[in-house]
């Protein structure tokens, strides 16, 4: 799986959306979760599936809007059934549940996904491998005996942006920046040799 992570936007929805993409046509992420106790997520998916669809997006809509298409021509259909993939396409992008947590396996390895990791209990900790947080004021990936802690940090020029791979012997966290350029990587499993890399300058991967 190619689970797409990112960090709060503190109210810069233009760059969340930007990240958001990136995720999901360069790094082509088969799921996208935001780590942060706000609706920015959720406003900027409204937002496109509105251009996409017009102003009523939601599921129960779409019999009204596939009614335009009873005297439409053939291009006028596929323009239909086009825009109709593209919003279920963004089902893919999903936000944390506020005050909650989200747990995913990946790699056999139980991932917690938490805004604060303060609100996590020692029985949570022992559970889990990889320890995903968005409350941090930067990117960090930091090991603690057999656990990682991970944050993409907020969005912005630096992080806020991140994909974890499990197809690769383990688990593969590359930070972004705004660029989508890869910051930093750490793998973590049995492949994982060593603190996570700081790739200078950034790499496209």
């Amino acid at each position: 799986m190619r689970l797409g992570v990112l960090g709060p936007a503190q109210g810069d929805l233009p760059a969340l959306a930007r990240g958001a993409q990136r995720l999901l046509d360069e790094g082509h992420a088969e799921r996208v979760l935001y780590v942060a106790e706000d609706d920015a997520l959720d406003r900027v998916v409204e937002g496109w599936a509105q251009r996409l669809v017009g102003a009523d997006p939601t599921e129960g809509a779409v019999f009204e809007r596939a009614l335009r298409c009873v005297a439409a021509t053939p291009a006028e259909i596929d323009a239909f059934v086009a825009s109709e993939r593209a919003r279920l396409r963004l089902r893919l992008l999903r936000s944390l549940p506020p005050g909650q947590r989200t747990i995913e396996i990946l790699d056999g390895r139980v991932a917690l996904f938490v805004f604060d990791k303060a609100a996590l209990d020692e029985e949570d900790v022992v559970a889990a491998s990889l320890l995903v947080f968005g409350k941090s004021s930067e990117p960090l990936i930091q090991r603690v005996g057999a656990r990682t802690f991970f944050s993409p940090g907020p969005i912005g020029p630096e992080g806020g942006a991140a994909l974890l791979d499990d197809g690769q012997g383990g688990v593969r966290i590359e930070v972004m920046n705004a660029r989508g350029a890869v910051t930093a990587r750490e793998i973590v499993g049995p492949a994982a040799a060593g603190p996570g890399v700081r790739v200078q300058g950034g790499s496209h991967g």
